[in-house]
């Protein structure tokens, strides 16, 4: 994977969270979320990456927050959800979810596949509309550098050919989780990749893609992903 080490790197801990709402309910927060969270969450500390409509599941939604590490992030999670804005407004917000732990909690596989900040980041994309995709290998054991490079030459080429250029790549953070009050994934591994979908397949060929990407004979769980209209600061 020929990829330079982001200018600005973000994010040794990253969370994706997938949350299942209401039926017909999220565009309800996904305002909420843009209106409140994400200059409420920057300002404890932590970094929006990027939310997310799922394109193949109308009542998901997905999104990206980072922290500099597991101490910050534990530090934000207080400051946020003991603060003002999400009490102010989380009865409206949960209103809308039917399940929210569906979370892994995830840091870069190496330095150069983390997440840049600025105009690339995977939050942006290049005209507006195109799509992010992700996938998310289960693992029997914790991803290592061999795998992490078997990647590198298998599947990033065929992501390639079909106009995905990758903007991070992630293995599971094993570290406990120090703030219980939000549930995560634990004992999982995953190999977890991010990419502007310029070219990709439409969601509808999903299968056949998957087994185009497999890894070790595992395809991976893929995410068709629309930004919503929120934009991180700088981004």
């Amino acid at each position: 994977m020929n990829r330079h080490p982001p200018a600005d790197p973000c994010c040794p801990v990253v969370e994706l969270r997938q949350y299942t709402l209401a039926p017909g309910r999220r565009d309800e927060l996904i305002e909420i979320f843009d209106r409140h969270f994400v200059e409420g969450q920057e300002a404890v500390g932590m970094t929006v990456i990027g939310q997310f409509r799922d394109l193949q599941r109308p009542d998901r939604f997905v999104w990206l927050r980072g922290f500099a590490d597991m101490e910050a992030r534990r530090r934000a999670l207080e400051a946020f959800y003991d603060g003002p804005i999400w009490i102010a407004h989380k009865d409206a917000a949960n209103d809308t979810m039917l399940a929210w732990d569906d979370v892994l909690l995830l840091r870069p596989a190496r330095p150069d596949t983390a997440f840049g900040v600025g105009p690339d980041a995977v939050a942006t994309t290049r005209d507006g509309r195109a799509t992010v995709l992700a996938g998310i290998y289960q693992l029997p054991q914790a991803a290592d550098e061999d795998l992490v490079s078997r990647f590198e030459r298998e599947v990033v080429p065929v992501l390639e050919a079909k106009e995905v250029g990758i903007e991070g790549v992630f293995v599971t953070e094993p570290a406990p989780n120090t703030f219980t009050r939000l549930p995560v994934r634990e004992g999982e591994h995953v190999l977890a990749w991010f990419g502007i979908a310029d070219g990709a397949a439409e969601p509808s060929h999903g299968s056949e893609v998957a087994e185009e990407l497999a890894l070790d004979g595992v395809p991976p769980s893929l995410l068709w992903l629309e930004p919503t209209r929120g934009r991180r600061t700088g981004s």
